[in-house]
């Protein structure tokens, strides 16, 4: 007989759902068929698979060793986890930013993928795992039943503020407020020309995958029918040109502050762009290399919080991610500093 005690990071799935994370070698009918026989059962009692798990609950399994070892792949030990401990190391310029129980605040420079595009890819997904594996946060045997993860994306060279899931519980609250809009997202960025007063904009985007670029059309009567809603508001923050002395004396920029009310792909970059102001340095939506940028200068600056009587310790926070060394000095150079 085995016996499993439900941890935090276990708690408030399905009990099949944890089944089949627990005996990845077991099929659907066989976890039914050994629940419906008492073979499984929780907390003593028979169990249909539905209940949601609270921690503290016990899943027993009787089976021969033999049979346990079949279906849960213990043979094969855990997972290698030597990319986590890789990324962990080699990623050094993250930063957190906030740590709780249940959730991570992150600070992404740029560069780095939020989740890796391939196999070989070190991201903040897996630096994310190597540190809470550093820090004795979680074991390697608990990541066979939950791995903690980034909730929210941003490009590879859009810096800034990734929110993640620490524990089962904190996913899963930060996964509903971002898809039910109440957690607010606030970006800076640079953009071309003078803009010189508060303006929202509204649309529908498409993304065309071969390119990894988007298009909008401002109604949805010209939009493509499988077309995203989006709507993005922006507040100029200082407005102005170079001096002289910096070479650059022919551009007139402004600094935008950002509230992203839907995230979409490229959302900000493509709208900016679709009005004649594309963001500093993003050459896919028209953008200029002044100061020899290769990227978009965007910044994920900061998150507030809903309030909430469950995660007390983030009722109403807000937590923010300083700007990167660069972004300040075109700031700087822009005369903008203090508008930072």
């Amino acid at each position: 007989m085995q016996q499993i005690t439900i941890g935090s990071n276990e708690a408030g799935q399905r009990l099949d759902k944890f089944l089949h994370k627990y005996l990845p070698n077991a099929g659907t009918s066989f976890l039914y068929k050994m629940l419906r026989k008492k073979n499984i059962t929780l907390n003593g009692k028979k169990a249909e698979g539905k209940e949601n798990l609270a921690e503290g609950d016990i899943v027993r399994c009787f089976f021969s060793d033999e049979t346990f070892t079949k279906f849960s792949g213990k043979e094969i030990a855990f997972e290698d986890t030597s990319s986590y401990s890789e990324a962990y190391s080699c990623l050094s310029e993250v930063v957190v930013l906030y740590e709780d129980e249940n959730i991570l605040a992150l600070n992404k420079p740029v560069g780095i993928l939020t989740q890796k595009a391939k196999d070989t890819d070190l991201s903040l997904n897996e630096w994310l795992i190597g540190y809470l594996l550093h820090t004795g946060a979680i074991t390697d045997s608990q990541l066979k039943t939950f791995k903690p993860s980034v909730c929210n994306r941003l490009d590879r060279n859009t810096s800034g503020l990734v929110l993640c899931g620490k524990s089962l519980k904190g996913s899963q609250y930060l996964s509903y407020i971002i898809k039910e809009h109440s957690l607010r997202k606030f970006y800076y960025t640079i953009c071309e020309g003078a803009l010189t007063e508060d303006f929202l904009l509204e649309g529908y985007l498409t993304k065309d995958s071969k390119t990894n670029t988007v298009r909008i059309a401002t109604q949805k009567a010209n939009a493509d029918k499988d077309a995203d809603y989006i709507k993005t508001a922006f507040s100029p923050l200082a407005c102005g040109s170079c001096d002289e002395h910096h070479n650059q004396a022919d551009l007139c920029a402004t600094l935008l502050g950002v509230e992203l009310f839907t995230g979409k792909t490229h959302q900000i970059r493509a709208h900016l762009s679709s009005i004649g102001h594309p963001i500093l340095g993003d050459k896919k939506y028209g953008g200029s290399n002044h100061f020899h940028l290769k990227y978009q200068l965007l910044h994920a600056h900061h998150v507030i919080f809903p309030e909430t009587t469950e995660f007390p310790e983030l009722s109403g926070r807000r937590i923010v991610a300083p700007c990167p060394e660069n972004f300040v000095k075109i700031a700087t150079a822009l005369n903008f500093e203090d508008a930072l």
